[in-house]
């Protein structure tokens, strides 16, 4: 039996069975850790984490001694190997990450996935996610939605990045730094619109958990001038398929008789769609038509 502590008091936990528990652990609020996830932790016969600092602290809070073994992507060759065949010799692994889900733009895929080719049991244990803690808090909607990790940081590339994304028809996660948060949302309004609605949730689960929603414009507003400090999560509100198709039809239909500023000026008073949103989709549409 191994034990481990909740609250001050004192729990037990037998022996885990062999395979590789994917096990989420707090995003910021040890509360939010699982009892299932505490006895996995406890009883398990390795730890794979990606800074055994970090996870220190965690077990140390909860009163456990698990040996652990740093995993992250700059040695997961060498260590996946020591896991795999700690897996081939009946061992139970753990495998977690700094804070929420693992493989959650986070390490742990190649492991996974060389585990499942050698037919070792994978059981995920779930807990918190700040994806997901940030669409159910947002208020945009979660029938559809799309996770899309962190956006390129230089300018370019980001911005190409929501050139792809502009026209997924639910609700688009992503995560930000936030150095880079003012320079994220300017690039946002630009290629999203100033109209369209976003969620910029901060520090979730923490002390000074902040979750805004608005639209683009106003929440650019709201930051300006701020130093944002934590992790950031963005919702971002769904296109509207059924608009963006018609806009198109519109814009083709200007263009035959209009200038690229004049169309984009024209589309803009009839739709109410931002004048720079509708220029660029102009410019594409132009570009298109070149021979």
């Amino acid at each position: 039996m191994v034990e481990f502590m909740l609250e001050g008091e004192k729990f037990q936990s037998g022996a885990v069975e062999p395979g590789l528990y994917i096990v989420a652990t707090p995003i910021g609020n040890l509360n939010d850790i699982t009892i299932r996830a505490l006895k996995i932790l406890a009883g398990c016969s390795l730890i794979a984490c990606e800074d055994t600092r970090t996870t220190g602290k965690l077990l140390k809070h909860f009163g456990i001694s698990t040996k652990m073994l740093p995993y992250h992507e700059h040695n997961a060759e060498r260590a996946g190997k020591k896991i795999l065949n700690a897996l081939s010799d009946s061992k139970s692994v753990a495998l977690v990450s700094d804070a929420g889900t693992p493989l959650i733009s986070d390490p742990g895929y190649r492991l996974v996935s060389e585990a499942r080719k050698k037919n070792f049991r994978i059981i995920p244990i779930p807990g918190a996610c700040a994806p997901m803690a940030a669409l159910v808090a947002s208020g945009l909607p979660t029938d559809n939605f799309q996770f899309a990790g962190f956006l390129p940081s230089k300018t370019a590339a980001r911005q190409k990045r929501m050139q792809e994304l502009v026209d997924f028809s639910g609700s688009l996660i992503v995560f930000e730094s936030p150095n880079r948060i003012h320079a994220c949302i300017d690039d946002m309004k630009k290629i999203f619109g100033a109209e369209r609605n976003i969620s910029i949730c901060r520090e979730l689960t923490k002390l000074h958990e902040e979750i805004s929603t608005a639209s683009l414009a106003q929440l650019a507003e709201k930051i300006d001038g701020r130093k944002l400090r934590g992790e950031i999560v963005i919702v971002i509100e769904a296109s509207r398929q059924e608009q963006v198709i018609d806009v198109g039809k519109l814009l083709e239909e200007l263009l035959e008789n209009m200038s690229l500023s004049s169309a984009a000026a024209e589309a803009a008073s009839l739709t109410g769609i931002n004048k720079r949103e509708l220029y660029q989709r102009a410019l594409q549409i132009s570009d298109r038509k070149k021979p």
